[in-house]
C-alpha cells in the first residue's frame, strides 16, 4: 500500500500544478489555493502538504520558464558585446515577468520563509552572474550592481505594472529608464 501512496501523491502532485499553472496563469500569484484544490480534486490541506506556501508554488509553477532564463544567460555569457547580451537577457526577464503572470511574485525576495531561500531567484543569479562579471569588466555596467539587484529592479518595474492597460509596454519604458541609471556615465 505504500507505494501505491506514493504514486498517488505524485499524481496529486502533477495535478495540482497543472491546474496552479491554469489558475495562476488567468489570475496572477494571488490564484485562490482552495479554487486550485477544487478544480485539481483534491483538499487544501493536500495542496498544502505539496506546496506550504504560496510562495512554494510559484516557484514551482515558475521553473520551467527560471530554467529558460538560466539557459539564456549562458548562451549569452560568450557574446562579445557584454553591454548587448546582458540588457538582451535582462530584457528577457521583463518580457517572461510582463507576460507570465506569477513569476515576478515568484522572484520577489520577500518569501516568507527566509531559510530556504528563493530558488527562483537563486537559480537566476548564478545563471546570469558570468553575464554581469563580463560587463562590469568592460565598462558596462557599474562594479557594485549585482543580479540580485537587477532582479529586484525587475520585480519591481512588473509588479508596478501589472494592471496598467500595456504592461509590456510601460515595464519596458521603466527599464530603459532604469538602465540608464546602472549604466556608467558616458560623459
Amino acid at each position: 500500500m505504500p507505494g501505491q501512496q506514493r504514486a498517488d501523491a505524485r499524481r496529486n502532485y502533477a495535478r495540482i500544478l497543472e491546474v496552479a499553472e491554469e489558475e495562476v496563469a488567468a489570475r496572477g500569484a494571488n490564484a485562490s489555493l482552495e479554487q486550485i484544490a477544487r478544480t485539481a480534486g483534491v483538499g487544501s490541506a493536500t495542496v498544502r502538504r505539496h506546496f506550504p506556501t504560496r510562495h512554494a508554488l510559484l516557484e514551482a509553477v515558475s521553473q520551467e520558464r527560471i530554467a529558460i532564463l538560466a539557459a539564456r544567460a549562458q548562451e549569452l555569457a560568450g557574446e562579445s558585446d557584454s553591454r548587448r547580451a546582458l540588457l538582451e537577457w535582462l530584457d528577457d526577464v521583463v518580457s517572461y515577468c510582463v507576460t507570465a503572470r506569477g513569476l515576478a511574485a515568484a522572484l520577489a525576495y520577500d518569501t516568507p520563509d527566509p531559510a530556504h531561500g528563493n530558488s527562483c531567484s537563486m537559480t537566476l543569479e548564478e545563471s546570469a552572474e558570468p553575464l554581469l562579471a563580463h560587463a562590469a569588466r568592460d565598462g558596462a555596467v557599474s562594479q557594485e550592481v549585482t543580479v540580485a539587484d537587477l532582479i529586484a529592479l525587475i520585480v519591481g518595474i512588473t509588479l508596478t505594472t501589472e494592471r496598467h492597460p500595456d504592461p509590456a509596454a510601460e515595464a519596458s519604458r521603466l527599464f530603459r529608464i532604469a538602465v540608464a541609471g546602472i549604466s556608467p556615465d558616458a560623459s
